[in-house]
């Protein structure tokens, strides 16, 4: 009997149809990312966010189970949005949930990635 083990999971989000006004704000979007990291269950121990010039807005949260990204794109409404988790125990729908009610996208997609799947016995 072959045994999988699933290291991880990625979840990639894809906001369509934003608010360009908040794409571009980088206190809100950091304040909202990390209410969206404690609603999921997952624990911060690093940040670094960075506003381009003239607009958009990159960060990241390093929490303990792995980490949160976000690039935006102010001028086409849009952001892509990472979370990945090696817990079994966190929500990352939390972060998601957090954002899209600050972007306020018209459209999203989600995709999930197992990652690090494993065969028993493999290391």
């Amino acid at each position: 009997m072959i045994i999988v083990k699933e290291l991880g999971r990625h979840f990639i989000f894809e906001l369509f149809g934003c608010d360009p006004k908040a794409l571009d704000d980088i206190k809100e979007i950091e304040k909202a990312m990390e209410e969206g990291a404690i609603e999921s269950g997952l624990t911060i121990v690093g940040r670094v966010f960075y506003h381009f010039s003239p607009q958009g807005v990159t960060g990241v949260l390093v929490v303990a189970e792995s980490h949160i990204s976000i690039h935006t794109w102010p001028e086409f409404g849009y952001a892509a949005l990472d979370v990945f988790t090696c817990s079994k125990d966190t929500d990352p729908m939390g972060v998601f949930s957090r954002m899209a009610e600050l972007l306020k996208p018209a459209s999203n997609s989600v995709v999930e990635m197992k990652r690090g799947i494993m065969k028993e016995g493999e290391t």
